[in-house]
């Protein structure tokens, strides 16, 4: 089904500034040469600008790739988490807490032992 992101293994959000400009193939150049991951896993990648007021989704179908664009039409930003980390790994519940407006890192949350 296209675009059904449920498919992903996996979730990583690239945490620096990506130019919202960039089509499928600039992203997968960030995938391939600065996060050194191959963008055909079964993965979701996240990427955001500086206003943080839209995303990009790159997903990875067995017949090529998928790009999502998501604009905030309310008032309001994504969380998005600006560390030195170039691309972390984040829960299903995680990337809920994102989409919702929320911190991924929720105080109250429980964490999973490892």
């Amino acid at each position: 089904m296209l675009g059904d992101i449920t498919v992903a293994d996996e979730i990583y959000i690239v945490t620096n500034y990506t130019d919202m400009r960039k089509s499928i193939d600039g992203l997968c150049t960030i995938i391939e040469d600065q996060l050194k991951m191959d963008p055909r896993r079964s993965a979701l990648y996240l990427f955001c600008g500086k206003r943080c007021d839209r995303i990009k989704a790159l997903l990875w179908e067995p017949d090529g790739f998928v790009l999502l664009y998501k604009r905030i039409e309310v008032k309001g930003r994504f969380r998005w988490p600006r560390n030195a980390q170039e691309v972390r790994q984040l829960t299903w519940q995680q990337f809920d807490w994102l989409m919702s407006g929320l911190e991924i890192e929720q105080p109250k949350a429980f964490r999973p032992t490892d």
